[in-house]
């Protein structure tokens, strides 16, 4: 389980240098808070920590889940391409928002692959 336990560890990092980075846009573009609006610059970094946010509520559970029924080693790999597919959202949709879908995906199907895993492997472990 350590495997699993670091990839979710890195993604809780990777959410949180997220946060960071809405922070400093906000002194950047002269966002002042409570605003969640005013510069599209703000607003791009904004949109990526909150749509990560939105994926970890499915995510971290479904990672943990998988890892009951299937090898460690592989669910963690399969969270790690969520991490990469993070990445890879937050640089495309800082640059061009539109550019953003391969990122998406990658995150996405990984939540997607893990919570089938998850009720996979509960069902086959269901008596019979």
């Amino acid at each position: 389980m350590s495997a699993i336990h670091l990839v979710a560890a890195l993604a809780l990092l990777q959410y949180l240098l997220f946060g960071a980075l809405v922070g400093k846009a906000r002194g950047q573009y002269g966002v002042k808070a409570p605003a969640v609006t005013g510069h599209e610059g703000f607003e791009r970094m904004y949109r990526v920590q909150m749509n990560t946010l939105e994926l970890l509520v499915a995510f971290l559970p479904a990672l943990g889940l998988a890892g009951l029924y299937w090898s460690p080693v592989a669910v963690a790999a399969v969270g790690a391409v969520f991490i990469l597919g993070r990445h890879l959202y937050w640089r495309a949709y800082v640059s061009d928002p539109a550019s953003r879908s391969v990122g998406f995906v990658l995150s996405f199907l990984s939540v997607v692959a893990l919570l089938l895993a998850t009720l996979a492997g509960a069902l086959l472990a269901l008596p019979q």
